[in-house]
């Protein structure tokens, strides 16, 4: 009976580690398919949810916006995020369109160029409403609350044409040439420039021959517009463009009148023309804006306001009903004299491009 019991205690005992080692093994592959699937789950739920960013573009049609879209594709890529891009060729209807289309596409954040500074509100409330935050990229949307405009000083901008030229042209004629009214930039360059050469007007040392604003932009209205005052004989010492685009126009009609080089023209971006024309003597000035870190800047703001981040910028700007986050990037004056240490060194056009049509 007694070995019959400590067969029975043995057998109990066998059995009880066999449990125990079933019940472990049990409790590991549970615990390691949940790891699994957590992981898997976690992998989907990165993919599903890879930040989209929309980027609406009012105009292509002058270069300093194809280095824009450029970089800042490139830079939002970087930091992992998936870029899609509308261009609305000037057309606002068309741009509205294209920002619906962006926001079908369940984008994160609208980075947005408005074509017109009041009619793109409407495409920045939908934006709104979809809980899609939206950053107004160089011209301000007006009246519409964005998240953060981002853009360089041009209320400096055009402080900088105006000074660029008091110092070498101190009485004379002047034209402006301004660009677009549908683009807050053009006010805000006015303010600038209006700011230095009002009490030069005042004393009588500078008179505005004629003052204008180019619709869309339009080089070939800034070329009409200046020939038609030569034609008339009137005599011009200096001219403010708004972009040099439009200083572009006005330098052809001073060449087909032979003023070319003697007329001294400031404008703004520091296009591969425009810096071909400072170099051979035809433009005085450009104003030079990094774009490299402003749409370095910008995108590191949108994958911030993406992940719901704070921005922590102190500065604002009044947008004509609301006070917006602003974050400002200082512009550089260049000519003749600073070109190579600037525009070229920070690589923004080779020395080969700029100097093409100079002999060696």
């Amino acid at each position: 009976m007694e070995s019959k019991n400590v067969i029975k205690v043995i057998v109990a005992i066998v059995l009880m580690i066999i449990f125990g080692v079933l019940v472990f093994l049990t409790v590991k592959h549970v615990i390691a398919y949940r790891e699994i699937k957590n992981i898997s789950s976690n992998a989907l739920n990165s993919k599903e949810h890879k930040i989209k960013i929309g980027f609406s573009l009012g105009t292509l049609k002058e270069e300093r916006w194809i280095k824009d879209r450029d970089i800042v594709m490139a830079k939002l890529r970087e930091l992992g995020a998936e870029v899609l891009v509308q261009n609305a060729n000037n057309d606002d209807q068309d741009q509205l369109k294209q920002v619906r289309y962006l926001l079908d596409q369940k984008i994160d954040v609208l980075i947005i160029v408005p074509n017109d500074l009041e009619k793109a509100s409407y495409a920045v409330s939908l934006a709104q409403k979809e809980g899609v935050k939206v950053i107004s990229y160089d011209r301000l949307v007006t009246k519409s609350n964005v998240d953060l405009y981002i853009s360089f000083d041009n209320v400096k901008v055009g402080k900088l044409m105006a000074e660029y030229l008091v110092k070498r042209v101190p009485r004379g004629n002047y034209l402006i040439i301004n660009g677009a009214t549908t683009d807050n930039n053009t006010k805000m360059i006015k303010e600038g420039y209006d700011s230095v050469l009002k009490p030069r007007i005042e004393s009588g040392n500078i008179k505005i021959v004629k003052e204008d604003w180019a619709p869309n932009w339009m080089t070939e209205y800034a070329f009409n517009s200046t020939d038609e005052l030569l034609q008339k004989g009137v005599k011009i010492d200096a001219v403010i463009a708004g972009d040099d685009a439009l200083a572009g126009g006005i330098i052809e009609a001073l060449s087909e009148h032979r003023l070319a080089g003697k007329v001294l023209v400031a404008a703004q971006d520091a296009d591969l023309a425009a810096c071909q024309r400072i170099v051979e003597g035809t433009q005085a000035m450009t104003v030079y804006k990094p774009i490299d870190k402003l749409a370095e800047a910008t995108a590191k703001m949108a994958m911030k306001l993406a992940k719901g981040e704070k921005l922590n910028v102190k500065n604002t700007i009044y947008d004509g009903k609301y006070y917006v986050p602003y974050y400002v990037l200082e512009p550089i004056a260049v000519d003749k004299t600073n070109i190579d240490d600037t525009v070229i060194k920070d690589g923004f056009h080779t020395r080969d491009e700029v100097y093409r049509n100079v002999s060696k």
